[in-house]
């Protein structure tokens, strides 16, 4: 909703948040034991990096890096305009599906035409923004969070659909079976206001574990 207070993650939040949670989370304190606490992960708040975390989609981050190489190394900088240039056929050759083509080319004409401005989202609360960003073709509830959590460090918005986190849930609270999107967001709910630190904890502690690859970003 509009009138969400806006916050930004910095390394001092970051560090308060992760000493809260380990407080009234024994389970999240015996992970950061393990694991040390997380980095502050930042991206810019860039066409680029939207553009990227669409790339990401439903396929794996070597895969998805992969393709943004090519397409910086394509254009040189990333933008809406070096995107509309190459055009959807140009997006093609560089080995972006006919979808993901389509989703990059209409993100640049929104952007390039006015109707989504990514300094504004900085302005907006966490709600308004995610709604902003889920009227693009192409940005779905996981692309929008993930650019909530990456480029705006929202410290508590939790990515709806994360596999890897569903797997390191369903390990560490040894679930039953991996929960869904929805049990993934209640069981969540308990780190509010800190969901968005949660979620870097248990990436952290994901990717520090090393016969575990991240094999799909996105679940459906």
């Amino acid at each position: 909703m509009p009138g969400d207070p806006i916050r930004r993650l910095d390394r001092e939040q970051l560090t308060t948040a992760v000493r809260a949670l380990a407080r009234h989370d024994p389970a999240l304190r015996a992970v950061l034991r393990r694991h040390g606490p997380p980095p502050l992960w930042a991206r810019p708040g860039t066409f680029a990096t939207l553009l990227r975390i669409i790339l990401e989609q439903q396929v794996s981050l070597a895969s998805a890096r992969a393709m943004f190489a090519r397409l910086r190394e394509a254009t040189r900088t990333v933008t809406p305009e070096s995107v509309l240039t190459l055009g959807p056929q140009g997006l093609r050759r560089l080995g972006l599906t006919r979808q993901k083509a389509g989703y990059a080319y209409g993100l640049a004409e929104r952007i390039r035409a006015g109707e989504l401005c990514l300094g504004a989202l900085a302005r907006m609360g966490d709600a308004e923004a995610r709604e902003a960003l889920l009227r693009v073709r192409g940005v779905g509830p996981w692309t929008a969070d993930i650019y909530l959590i990456m480029a705006l460090r929202r410290p508590d918005v939790w990515p709806a659909g994360d596999l890897a986190l569903h797997q390191i849930l369903q390990r560490t609270w040894r679930l039953p079976r991996l929960p869904s999107t929805a049990e993934a967001v209640t069981f969540a709910a308990r780190w509010t206001p800190w969901r968005a630190v949660a979620a870097r904890i248990l990436w952290h502690a994901y990717l520090s574990e090393p016969r575990r690859l991240l094999k799909k970003a996105h679940l459906r």
